[in-house]
């Protein structure tokens, strides 16, 4: 972090009120060659006025002393100039204590005032000197010179050091400000850099769990029809060697497929990530690509990806897998944004897949209603038969709920599952149309 201005006043090295120590030295050094200046002076005022010198000297090397208190009381320095003008001292301390005056934070009417006050001194002092030598004989001059003398020395004496004064406070507050501007900017900085770390956190987190649905989506539904038709070639085996080898058919073709879509997948995947390590691609490129290439390997005829045109196919598979579903359409079917029509064959392919896991050779009903605004979905089953052990071993972590919940939000829909009264279990979903 860069340090400020008021960073360094806030931690002074120096002794006393000084910040730095060489600060301090600069003042004694000033103080002492003012007192040695007011000294000498003190010692001619004592001559013209004819008071003790010694005395005259020790009270102007005490008044001309007062210079190293600038900093810390520019306005008595001043003030002390002030009234030791009339015995012609401290010209020097004038000039520095103008200067300091002029460049401290004090308020611009207190330095007016009291630049007015050493100038109206410095002016009457000088006026009055001058008429006496003029008066005394010692040389003579024009009625102007006098006044033009007077302002002439006044403003040489005070205008120089306040001007300058004045321009180094004023250069010193913008460095100040520059500095505070620098430090905040770096602390905005700071704080940008952290939430986007955060976000790209977030992002990730997101992308991970959009990969594992999409996963999840393509592979378990053609995974839990291959365990189903499994099963049944198991039970009718030596009843129905026909049967058995059509069943077994299936699974081959089935076991094919969902291979297929896991390596197009992967490479996918492992794509994105050489990408990601060699040229910086963000994980959502990776995950919009790992996306794509589920919505590619999931449709059969391949389509550029999963739509409800393709429900029908779907349902099917479920029938040859030996689940009776009925299907009922409400509506007129339209065209719907790609999203929309891939997360409505998706919910329907999941609700489908948790028969088979847990209720299978019930009955089912897929219901789809295409209203004005939306889409609404409903996939509900019987309670399964007692004894039907034909989806037994099937696991389940429960990530396609979540999974179907997680799509419908992001397109606004609303999404509601639950068990019926009658034992059976239901998925309903609504998905605005122009999502």
């Amino acid at each position: 972090m860069t340090t400020t201005g008021v960073d360094r006043a806030g931690a002074p090295t120096g002794p006393w009120w000084w910040a730095r120590r060489r600060s301090a030295v600069l003042d004694l050094v000033l103080a002492v060659l003012s007192a040695a200046e007011c000294a000498f002076e003190g010692s001619g005022f004592a001559r013209d006025s004819g008071l003790p010198e010694l005395l005259c000297m020790v009270f102007g090397a005490l008044a001309g002393s007062a210079l190293v208190l600038r900093r810390r009381w520019p306005i008595a320095v001043v003030l002390v100039t002030v009234a030791v003008t009339p015995a012609e001292m401290g010209i020097l301390m004038s000039v520095v204590g103008l200067y300091t005056l002029a460049a401290s934070e004090l308020p611009r009417r207190i330095i007016g005032a009291l630049a007015g006050m050493s100038f109206s001194a410095t002016l009457i002092v000088t006026f009055v000197r001058t008429r006496q030598d003029l008066a005394h004989g010692d040389w003579t001059a024009g009625d102007w010179f006098v006044p033009f003398l007077s302002i002439t020395m006044s403003l040489g004496v005070t205008a120089p050091p306040l001007l300058l004064g004045l321009y180094v406070g004023a250069r010193r507050r913008l460095m100040d400000s520059l500095r505070e501007r620098a430090d905040s900017l770096e602390r905005e900085l700071q704080l940008l850099a952290e939430r986007a770390e955060e976000r790209a956190e977030w992002a990730r987190g997101e992308e991970r769990g959009r990969i594992a649905r999409e996963m999840h989506d393509v592979v378990a539904h053609r995974v839990s029809l291959m365990v189903v038709h499994s099963a049944a070639v198991q039970a009718v085996a030596r009843k129905d060697p026909e049967k058995a080898v059509k069943n077994a058919a299936l699974v081959g073709d089935m076991g094919r497929k969902a291979l297929t879509e896991l390596r197009e997948m992967l490479g996918v995947l492992r794509s994105g990530e050489g990408l990601a390590h060699r040229e910086a691609v963000p994980l959502a490129a990776v995950g919009e690509a790992a996306a794509a290439a589920a919505s590619r390997a999931a449709p059969e005829d391949g389509s550029e990806g999963p739509s409800l045109a393709e429900l029908e196919a779907l349902v099917e598979q479920s029938r040859e897998a030996g689940v009776a579903i009925e299907v009922l359409v409400e509506g007129e079917s339209r065209g719907y944004a790609a999203e929309v029509e891939q997360t409505a064959y998706r919910v329907v392919q999941e609700a489908l897949t948790n028969v088979h896991k847990h209720a299978a050779g019930a009955k089912t009903y897929v219901r789809l209603a295409h209203r004005v605004t939306e889409i609404a979905m409903q996939v509900e089953n019987e309670a399964a038969p007692d004894g039907d052990g034909t989806g037994a071993g099937l696991p389940s972590g429960g990530n396609g709920l979540v999974g179907m919940r997680e799509r419908v939000a992001a397109l606004g829909g609303v999404f509601v599952s639950g068990p019926t009264d009658a034992g059976g279990f239901r998925v309903s979903a609504v998905i605005p149309a122009g999502a």
